[in-house]
């Protein structure tokens, strides 16, 4: 059965959010999107809203997605956590209304200008995401 995953592409003053993985420890210390699984019976981006709130300690509003699916298969790594069963990830940009993102399950949280998007070490699934919001950055060498 194929599972949704949510991912946030926080972008503010042209920057964009990366959250480096605490866990699990195959994963540990890869770069990826906020977010994770919506539950069942679930909005995804209601599951949005709530996976930063857990993860980010922060607000955010919803605008419009990046791209369609993105395949990240059992355990592929991606804001999944997970190993069984195949998942898909759709990514939302999204905006910070209120709080200050906080690392409170990552091990750390990094802002990327467009020049330094590919500074850190992507989970492969998140790669495509990273090339697609590339595109929609301003400042970026493909804009």
């Amino acid at each position: 059965m194929t599972r949704l995953v949510v991912g946030a592409a926080i972008v503010e003053d042209g920057r964009l959010l990366a959250a480096q993985r605490a866990a699990p420890p195959e994963l540990r210390g890869r770069w990826e999107f906020p977010g994770g699984k919506v539950d069942p019976g679930e909005d995804e981006r209601a599951a949005l809203v709530r996976e930063c709130a857990e993860e980010l300690g922060v607000e955010v509003v919803v605008g419009r997605r990046v791209g369609g699916e993105w395949p990240l298969g059992g355990g592929s790594g991606g804001s999944t956590g997970g190993s069984s069963g195949d998942y898909v990830m759709h990514v939302w940009l999204a905006t910070v209304v209120e709080g200050v993102p906080r690392p409170l399950e990552h091990l750390a949280l990094r802002w990327l200008e467009p020049h330094e998007l590919y500074d850190v070490d992507w989970l492969p699934a998140d790669l495509p995401v990273v090339a697609a919001i590339e595109k929609l950055l301003p400042g970026s060498a493909t804009t």
